[in-house]
């Protein structure tokens, strides 16, 4: 049990670490939005969050997201971003774990916001299940039991809600790929939910310009450890 949710927590590490190098994919489709002030400011905002891993940027695009909210009330959006901003501070940040609650803490009341406004509901429980495996990952040992079981049940909820988001499925694949064998997980055991988040990408559209779309280069580096090694030159 400890190994398992040792692997756990890292997983959810390496998860949303690798998901940061993907500034292209997140606002693939922001050039063809109209360029208006508000989307052009959200745009470069989103491509600053998915450009970097360091802990200070993340805290200070989090308040960016925030300021923009002001400017838009109505808008889910710079919530889910504030949220994602902080959640991904928590797994990057050398800080102890009561500094780490805290910001998670602030993550978890900015997703309240972005529900209350009405927001994707499916990306939204994805993204709870990120805030999940944060808290787990500060003291594994005393919160597998809760926070473990917590992140399957909102993948689960995300994946019902909208079967077409591609998201949790990749999210529920890396669970699974980085259990041990022992537990049921493993590679090839996460080779099938691979393969269908794959084809959950290739269909995806986003639901607008600003739209969450992170993910698919994640993907493409998980599936490439199904690749036959090249033959060794004779």
């Amino acid at each position: 049990m400890k190994t398992f949710v040792l692997t756990l927590a890292l997983a959810a590490a390496v998860l949303t670490a690798s998901a940061q190098a993907q500034p292209a994919a997140a606002v693939a489709t922001t050039a063809a939005a109209p360029a208006d002030a508000y989307t052009t400011m959200m745009a470069a905002t989103i491509t600053e969050l998915m450009s970097t891993g360091d802990p200070a940027v993340l805290k200070a695009v989090a308040a960016k997201f925030e300021r923009a909210a002001t400017v838009a009330p109505n808008d889910w959006l710079p919530r889910y971003y504030q949220a994602y901003a902080l959640v991904i501070n928590v797994f990057q940040s050398k800080e102890d774990g009561d500094a780490k609650d805290k910001t998670l803490d602030q993550a978890e009341a900015a997703l309240a916001k972005a529900r209350q406004l009405h927001g994707d509901e499916s990306e939204l429980l994805t993204l709870q299940a990120y805030a999940y495996q944060a808290r787990l990952g500060i003291a594994p040992m005393m919160r597998s039991m809760k926070y473990s079981e917590l992140v399957g049940e909102a993948v689960a909820k995300a994946q019902a809600l909208n079967p077409a988001n591609p998201r949790p499925y990749l999210v529920e694949a890396n669970n699974v790929n980085f259990t041990p064998k022992m537990f049921g997980g493993g590679a090839e055991a996460a080779k099938p939910l691979y393969v269908q988040a794959q084809a959950k990408f290739a269909a995806f559209v986003p639901a607008g310009p600003l739209a969450p779309n992170w993910g698919q280069g994640q993907l493409k580096g998980r599936m490439k450890q199904y690749e036959a090694p090249a033959t060794a030159a004779k």
